[in-house]
C-alpha cells in the first residue's frame, strides 16, 4: 500500500474516532454539546488544512523528482551526442591517411562540439550557483553590443550553413552588468530560437537604445511558438514541455530558468510575446 493512501487511511479513522467518541460524550453530558461539537469542528478543519497542504506538497515532490528524472536524461543525451561525434572524429584521423585540409575540417567540427559541452557544464554551474545563493554577479561597464556581436558569430557556424542569424545591433551600447551571467543570457536565447525553429529559417536578433533611454535586446524567432498557458512555466528550473522519451528538440531545461534569475539580478525585465506569422519573441529591458 503506497504511503500517501496509508495516510489518509488514518485520517479517516481519526475523523471517525473523534466522532465516535464526540457522540458520547454528548450522551453522557448532553449539556457539553455546543463545546464538543465546536472544538470537534475546529480540530477537523485542522486535521483538513494539514492533510491538504501535505497533499499538495508531496504532489510538488513527486513533479519535482519527475522534471529531475527529465533532467537527467537530457543531460545524458547532450553529453553522449558531442562525446560520440568527436570520438568518431578523432577514430577517423588516428586511423585513416587523411589530407591535412580533412584533418582540418574534423578538428574543427570537434573544436564545435567540446564548445557545446561547454556551454552545458557551465549552465549548469551557473544554475547551481544562483540557487544556492553563491553567486555574487561582479558587475562592470560592459559593453553589450560587442558581446551580442561576439556570441553570434560562435552561434552562426551551429545553426546553418548560410546565415541564419540575422542581426541589426547597435554599436557602443553599455550597461551595467557581469559579463559571464549577460553571455549566458543572450547564448541561452539564442540557443532557445535556434532549439525550436525549422533548419535554416532566419533568427532575429536586436540591439537598441531606446528614446526613453532604455536598452532593449529581442530574440525573435520563426519557429513552433510557445502556447500561452506554457508562457508562466518557462522559466521555472527544469521546465520543459512533455518529457524526453517523445521530446524532438533538445535540453536540459535550465537555459531559460538562468535567463530570468540573471535578468532580475541586474533589475532587467523579460517579456515573451507571440510571433508574425508564427514563433516567438523574447524581449529584454535595461535600465
Amino acid at each position: 500500500m503506497k504511503p500517501l493512501t496509508i495516510f489518509y487511511v488514518l485520517v479517516f479513522y481519526v475523523i471517525a474516532q473523534l466522532f465516535w467518541w464526540a457522540t458520547l460524550l454528548i450522551e453522557l453530558e448532553p449539556i457539553r454539546r455546543g463545546m464538543v461539537i465546536g472544538e470537534g469542528f475546529v480540530f477537523i478543519s485542522l486535521m483538513s488544512f494539514g492533510a491538504y497542504k501535505l497533499h499538495k506538497a508531496i504532489n510538488r515532490e513527486k513533479k519535482m523528482n519527475a522534471q529531475q528524472k527529465n533532467f537527467l536524461l537530457s543531460v545524458t543525451h547532450e553529453l553522449k551526442s558531442p562525446l560520440a561525434s568527436i570520438k568518431l572524429y578523432l577514430q577517423t584521423i588516428q586511423k585513416r591517411d587523411l589530407d591535412q585540409e580533412t584533418q582540418k575540417n574534423f578538428i574543427g567540427k570537434s573544436l564545435l562540439d567540446i564548445e557545446r559541452l561547454d556551454d552545458l557544464v557551465e549552465n549548469m554551474l551557473l544554475a547551481s550557483k544562483i540557487e544556492n545563493n553563491s553567486y555574487s554577479f561582479p558587475k562592470e561597464q560592459l559593453n553589450l553590443s560587442e558581446l551580442i556581436e561576439k556570441i553570434v558569430a560562435r552561434l552562426q557556424i551551429h545553426v546553418c550553413n548560410k546565415e541564419a542569424l540575422i542581426t541589426q545591433i547597435e554599436p557602443n551600447i553599455f550597461i551595467t552588468g557581469d559579463k559571464f551571467a549577460m553571455a549566458s543570457v543572450v547564448t541561452n536565447l539564442i540557443e532557445n530560437a535556434v532549439k525550436y525553429s525549422p533548419e535554416c529559417v532566419p533568427i532575429h536578433v536586436s540591439l537598441e537604445r531606446k528614446s526613453n533611454g532604455k536598452v532593449c535586446f529581442k530574440v525573435a524567432d520563426l519557429g513552433m511558438g510557445i502556447p500561452d498557458a506554457e508562457k508562466p512555466k518557462i522559466f521555472d528550473k527544469f521546465y520543459r514541455v512533455g518529457s524526453e522519451n517523445t521530446r524532438k528538440t533538445k535540453g536540459t531545461g535550465l537555459g531559460l530558468f538562468i535567463v530570468k534569475q540573471v535578468l532580475e539580478n541586474h533589475q532587467a525585465l523579460i517579456k515573451v510575446k507571440n510571433n508574425k506569422p508564427s514563433g516567438t519573441v523574447f524581449e529584454v529591458s535595461f535600465g
